[in-house]
């Protein structure tokens, strides 16, 4: 477990969020709210992904006349509202999967795999984050068993 953690802020600029994991070496950070309870995960993936999923309006011509898609035009202005300087609540994973601090190494191999997750936020019982346990520090943990 990495007790070092970037953490972020569901108001925080997706650009301040992006200088943060880059200036850490890091690609994702728990996102935590005042009282540290953990509300979201931001990865790199999910920046890439906001940046790509700009769905650009269905427009339809017809006789001269051009029509949109009901909803295309509020789709594509959360999409893009996403994608340009929103902010970290926007593209966060909310209510990531969680570990314990008292887990086991099986439990958060388990998790990881069950859920196709890279990473778990380690968090108290109440819910504030403690550290992150990612596949690399399972890796090196069964590494350093043998």
């Amino acid at each position: 477990m990495t007790t070092d953690v970037v953490t972020l802020g569901p108001t925080d600029e997706v650009r301040t969020a992006m200088a943060a994991l880059v200036e850490r070496r890091v690609d994702a950070a728990p996102v935590i709210d005042a009282e540290r309870k953990v509300v979201g995960l931001l990865s790199t993936g999910d920046l890439i992904v906001a940046e790509g999923q700009v769905h650009v309006p269905t427009v339809i011509s017809l006789l001269g006349a051009s029509f949109e898609w009901p909803g295309e035009r509020k789709r594509f202005e959360e999409d893009l509202r996403k994608a340009v300087g929103g902010i970290v609540s926007d593209v966060m994973t909310p209510d990531p999967h969680t570990i314990g601090p008292d887990a086991t190494l099986e439990d958060a191999a388990t998790l990881l795999h069950t859920h196709d997750v890279s990473r778990l936020p380690v968090v108290d019982d109440d819910g504030r984050l403690v550290g992150l346990v990612a596949r690399g520090d399972v890796i090196r943990a069964m590494i350093a068993e043998d």
